[in-house]
């Protein structure tokens, strides 16, 4: 049964069908009509009108919308309020108060203009970011490399104090007998390198004591065989210049294996933004989501939620669905 758009509309548009059919077609006169349905006679003689006109479309509701809008902000003031948006990054109260006008006027132009959140700004341009992915799986490979402090046995401070922190990287410390330059204390320093895929968001990581380019290139290769083994083929890699992905030893190594390296541009992160999304999440997610008591307890918790990472979290930027879904080749989906 058809029903109406709306919760204050007197008849359905199967009603309205009807209604408009006894006076056009069967020539009920409008009052008659009106009557049987308990409307006004005005109601009845627009959907006959309606329906002379439209047939039975026009028994669907239309929008309440004005067809014009006499007090839209004047396209010169939109102008203006973007290109503050845009250039100095001010947010709607500021924008009003130059341009002396409602800062609820200009919320609702940078609505319109979806440049309401400055996230959605580049910070070093002030253009709308420009956001791409590549068409199949293994076009394009994101690698990088995310430090993280090393957790003392018996928990970092984050969970069990600064004071009881210190004492127990003290006590790791004099354990494996790490010291800085200055002889202070270190637990030392994980090197996580993580791969993206570009197209899926399915993750690949590897927990290291070092970054340098012999481990580097060691990352890649499993990585691409990783992916090899679930039908993806790599054909670009892009990191940033970090002296691992500067060194001939990765240069040689992306061409045996038929990969072209890319570059970020210098001090520009945001070319890389999926592995800094990533990193953000991991460290949410699994580095500091919960109290480990050791180092190796966070190590060994890693894989698994990787795998919770790739199988079962809906990604919001793959329309919420796992990144390992768009990995299925079985049916030829990127062939």
């Amino acid at each position: 049964m058809s029903h109406a758009t709306h919760a204050n509309a007197a008849l359905t548009p199967r009603a309205r069908l009807r209604l408009a059919r006894l006076i056009v077609e069967d020539g009920w006169p409008p009052a008659r009509a009106a009557e049987r349905y308990d409307v006004s006679w005005r109601t009845a003689k627009k959907w006959a009108d309606r329906y002379r006109d439209e047939g039975p479309a026009g028994m669907l509701d239309r929008s309440s919308a004005p067809h014009h809008q006499p007090n839209r902000t004047p396209a010169p003031v939109v102008r203006k309020i973007v290109h503050l948006r845009w250039k100095q990054r001010l947010g709607p109260v500021e924008i009003a108060s130059r341009l002396d006008m409602p800062s609820s006027t200009v919320h609702a132009v940078l609505v319109r203009c979806r440049i309401n959140r400055l996230t959605h700004i580049d910070r070093a341009t002030g253009e709308p970011i420009r956001r791409y992915e590549h068409e199949k799986p293994g076009h394009l490979i994101h690698v990088d490399v995310k430090k993280l402090g090393k957790i003392p046995d018996g928990g970092g401070w984050r969970y069990v104090g600064r004071h009881q922190g210190r004492r127990n990287k003290a006590l790791t410390a004099e354990r494996t007998g790490q010291r800085s330059k200055r002889f202070d204390p270190l637990t030392g320093t994980c090197y996580l390198h993580t791969v993206i895929d570009d197209h899926s968001r399915v993750a690949y990581v590897e927990a290291h004591d070092d970054e340098t380019k012999e481990t580097a290139t060691e990352v890649l290769k499993n990585a691409v065989a990783w992916f090899a083994e679930r039908g993806v083929t790599v054909t670009r890699v892009l990191s940033d210049n970090g002296s691992c992905y500067r060194s001939r030893m990765w240069l040689e190594t992306c061409a045996n294996l038929g990969i072209v390296p890319k570059k970020t541009r210098p001090y520009r992160p945001q070319t890389n933004g999926k592995i800094e999304r990533f990193h953000r999440t991991l460290a949410e997610g699994w580095a500091f989501k919960k109290f480990y008591n050791s180092e190796s307890a966070r190590l060994a918790a890693l894989p698994a939620w990787v795998h919770e990472y790739n199988h079962h979290r809906p990604h919001s930027a793959i329309g919420k669905a796992a990144p390992i879904t768009r990995l299925n080749n079985l049916a030829g989906h990127h062939t």
